[in-house]
């Protein structure tokens, strides 16, 4: 047995001495360009009908770190400037579990002024979740509790969000996950008639994100952002990132995550249809000292489709 699995082994088991309750969304780098996953209300903002796809690696290196494949598209709908559509699809693995995510998004929009908007939005859907327990290195094989395996477990999913942006500006807030939804919760006796618990319940996530552009000069642009996570039970996460824009083609950026990693950011504009992304995240905890973590890698690719009337003449920035 190496040394990631022993850690994971020793995870799992832990979380079967208590209730756990504070389990928490997939984790993005890249979260600028992927507002739709957490906040309903910005489907459609782009004006164009906009397909994207995000693969995710976690402290790769370690058995069973997460894995998270997103795949979202959203539009206007039927060349109404108000209302927008979204579906988004994440599958997130980690250790023994594998969750599936799939979600319908809905926005209204309502003009505040000649640049700005205001859009709410609703999201609905649901998670499927599976838990293999053969995955794990079991201290005892005929422990009750991991007898059975958990397969297709379905749970629902609501979801709201607000959304104000112009074309320098935006700042949203949701909750994309309203429902507080026991995955499963399951109890057994040890052979010393001690009593555990393994629980594993869905908190709501609390999202604020907010982001600016700066003309440093005619080629080069400062695009600042932030997106803050509160979740009942962890700690608060807060993500800064700082984006260079050169020539409307190449961005360059590096990002903080509160206590947890930094990270560098590449992007480039192939086309006007098509932009290609690539982060990597370094623990700054202790973790990130561990011979058996080489890091976190994020793959980013993003297609639009343009209406010949709707060309998008200048770069859409969020």
């Amino acid at each position: 047995m190496n040394t990631s699995s022993i850690m994971f082994m020793l995870v799992v088991l832990g979380f079967a001495t208590t209730s756990i309750c504070a389990q928490q969304d997939a984790q993005y780098t890249q979260y600028m360009y992927n507002t739709i996953s957490v906040n309903p209300a910005y489907a459609g903002s782009r004006g164009v009908l906009s397909i994207m796809g995000l693969h995710r690696s976690q402290w790769v290196g370690l058995d069973g770190a997460p894995r998270t494949q997103t795949l979202t598209v959203n539009t206007p709908i039927g060349g109404n400037e108000r209302l927008g559509l979204g579906i988004s699809i994440v599958n997130d693995e980690i250790g023994p579990t594998d969750e599936t995510y799939f979600d319908i998004d809905f926005s209204y929009s309502i003009p505040t002024s000649d640049v700005g908007k205001l859009s709410f939005g609703l999201k609905a859907g649901g998670h499927l979740l599976n838990v293999d327990f053969q995955k794990l290195s079991q201290f005892n094989s005929n422990d009750a509790l991991f007898e059975n395996n958990i397969d297709n477990k379905f749970s629902p999913n609501v979801g709201v969000g607000v959304y104000y942006h112009t074309d320098r500006f935006y700042v949203g807030l949701s909750a994309p996950n309203l429902l507080e939804t026991d995955h499963f919760d399951e109890s057994t006796t040890t052979s010393n008639s001690t009593a555990v618990s393994f629980l594993a319940e869905e908190r709501i996530n609390y999202y604020l994100i907010a982001g600016h552009v700066f003309d440093l000069t005619d080629d080069i642009k400062f695009k600042p952002a932030v997106l803050s996570k509160l979740v009942f039970g962890a700690p608060l996460q807060v993500d800064v990132s700082a984006n260079f824009l050169l020539y409307n083609r190449l961005t360059l950026g590096a990002a903080y995550r509160w206590s947890a990693a930094v990270s560098g950011m590449v992007g480039f504009q192939i086309s006007d249809s098509m932009m290609i992304g690539f982060a990597y995240d370094r623990e700054t905890t202790e973790l990130g000292q561990s011979q058996f973590n080489d890091g976190s890698y994020e793959v980013m690719l993003r297609f639009e489709l343009f209406k010949k009337y709707n060309r998008m003449l200048t770069p859409r920035f969020f």
